[in-house]
């Protein structure tokens, strides 16, 4: 096994287990059978995207290893990105502090369709992985990159970070809270905005980018926007 392979499953081990911590110190307990089932759904997810691109695509497995605030080249991305890391921070921590202090009571079906939302999100992402070996983690352009326009690009613009809402929104309601669905809302303007910045870089950098503006209209939700 090579060493990009060797880190990339070191950190797939990793981020289970401070998402783990989060949850059940912030929830005081280990019974809390919501967490157990997302961290499973998350982490089996996760394990097989990151397995497909060891196999069939290790130049954007190695894209996507370097993200975060401090891998962005703009300084408007590591403000968004900070911010975006600390809303996901959120998006775990409240649910289980809700879930200590019972601030909100959702069925356990309710539960398991947020379960649900969070493998379709990940699905969405693994075919966006599929089509464009260039998503990156970060904003930047590789050498020979190209304009996708195929497969969910042809539908919007975005189809990674409309995949990776429909995960976000699954988070909260797969931890059992309805007050965790308000940290959502919080983070969607800074998505949106590193979106937007995104689309400014590309435009700027990127040859033919602004003719597949043109070409597809909506940015991140069918006939809608």
């Amino acid at each position: 096994m090579n060493i990009l392979n060797v880190k990339a499953l070191g950190s797939l081990a990793i981020l289970p287990l401070v998402m783990a911590a989060l949850l059940f110190v912030s929830a005081g307990s280990l019974d809390y059978w919501q967490a157990w089932t997302f961290l499973a759904v998350y982490f089996v997810s996760s394990l097989a995207i990151t397995l497909y691109l060891m196999k069939k695509d290790p130049a954007l497995l190695q894209r996507r290893m370097k993200g975060g605030p401090f891998a962005e080249n703009e300084p408007a991305q590591k403000i968004i990105m900070s911010i975006a890391s600390a809303g996901f921070i959120g998006l775990i921590v409240i649910p289980a502090l809700d879930h200590r202090f019972s601030w909100s009571h959702m069925l356990p079906l309710a539960a398991l369709a947020g379960d649900v939302l969070v493998g379709l999100g990940w699905l969405a992402i693994f075919f966006v992985f599929r089509e464009n070996s260039f998503s990156a983690a970060t904003i930047q352009l590789a050498p020979d990159q190209t304009v996708i326009s195929t497969g969910p690009y042809a539908l919007v613009r975005h189809p990674m970070y409309a995949g990776g809402l429909v995960m976000l929104l699954g988070v909260p309601i797969a931890l059992g809270s309805w007050w965790g669905i308000l940290v959502l809302v919080a983070i969607i303007p800074v998505l949106i905005w590193r979106l937007l910045d995104e689309e400014r870089f590309l435009a700027r950098n990127l040859p033919g980018y602004l003719q597949y503006q043109n070409q597809v209209r909506y940015r991140l939700i069918p006939l809608v926007w």
